[in-house]
């Protein structure tokens, strides 16, 4: 009987590991799909998210590069503003040059000698004045005689001369002017049809 016990004691201990072992295997087998389980939902959360990072590192790239192309525009605005802050200004001075001009082109033989030296005062004002206008960089606009720009002429008239080619400057009815590298005011000009 005791050899009975023992191969029985002997089965069930055979049997209590048996069932330990396949507990042992159920459980490593659950948490393996467990572990599975998580890993394919942190995979797609893990694509998610890295997703998400590339997008909001684009979208700084890009804000970056809006920020430094909206520096560069202000910066060319502020320079463009003081290169050309006197505009203004010279066009007023520009007026003055043409009542100026129009003064001196009076008939030295019509006047007489007080007008004459009061009219020498005014050729030195104005010859003072285009000093003065050279030294702020502005500049004449050649017209006379030369193909018409629309950029540096206005045409105002228009007329037959047979000695020109069509499209020549006749005459010269108002000066232009640049200032620096830009135009501004455009010669008011004749211009042959």
């Amino acid at each position: 009987m005791k050899k009975n016990e023992k191969k029985t004691e002997e089965k069930v201990k055979n049997e209590n590991i048996s069932n330990e072992n396949l507990k042992d295997e159920i459980k490593d087998e659950s948490l393996s799909k467990t572990k599975k389980i998580i890993d394919d939902g942190n995979k797609d959360e893990t694509e998610a998210l890295k997703k998400k990072v590339k997008e909001l590192e684009d979208k700084i790239l890009y804000k970056d590069a809006e920020l430094i192309n909206y520096r560069k525009r202000k910066d060319e605005e502020v320079s463009s503003m003081l290169k050309y802050a006197n505009s203004d200004i010279i066009l007023e001075v520009l007026s003055v040059v043409d009542d100026l001009e129009r003064a001196i082109m009076l008939d030295d033989n019509v006047l007489d000698d007080e007008v004459s030296k009061f009219l020498s005062g005014i050729k030195m004002i104005y010859s003072r004045l285009l000093k003065i206008l050279e030294s702020f960089e502005v500049h004449e606009i050649d017209a006379l005689n030369k193909e018409f720009d629309p950029v540096y002429h206005q045409a105002v008239l228009t007329g037959k001369d047979e000695n020109f080619a069509s499209n020549i400057v006749l005459e010269v009815l108002q000066k232009g002017y640049i200032y620096k590298d830009k135009v501004i005011r455009p010669s008011m000009v004749k211009v042959n049809e």
